[in-house]
């Protein structure tokens, strides 16, 4: 079993639907765990490699990266257990947790966010500019 951490792309792109769904809209409601459903596209225009990512109600949020389509996309069309978690959104970006080889990806711990910076035990005061009461 293999587990990784893949970026989903494509998130700005407006989805081919009649509905007008938003895919980083969809992406900003969902919560961490949430599974993914991949999907090879064989007949896609741009890449015959392409792995399309849905959310669980089959709305588009996006794509696998091109570098990694390949292999998971031929996983895909053999039938090989290969499934999918929402991991998060970080840096304007969505990311997916992905498994290869049987039983549901773990999402890894999230990192505890360094302490804030502890205020100045003095005052910052430019001497030639104008006190604005602030």
């Amino acid at each position: 079993m293999i587990e990784f951490t893949l970026p989903i792309v494509g998130i700005d792109f407006p989805n081919p639907d009649r509905r007008g769904t938003n895919r980083r809209s969809a992406l900003m409601m969902m919560a961490p765990g949430d599974p993914v459903e991949l999907r090879a596209e064989p007949s896609n225009r741009h890449d015959e490699h392409a792995v399309a990512v849905f959310d669980s109600d089959g709305l588009q949020l996006g794509y696998l990266p091109a570098e990694r389509a390949p292999a998971v996309s031929a996983r895909l069309r053999r039938g090989e257990d290969v499934s999918a978690l929402f991991q998060g959104m970080s840096g304007g970006g969505a990311f997916l947790r992905l498994r290869l080889g049987g039983g549901a990806p773990t999402l890894p711990p999230v990192r505890a966010a360094p302490p804030p910076m502890p205020a100045p035990d003095f005052e910052v005061r430019d001497p030639d500019s104008p006190d604005w009461g602030a």
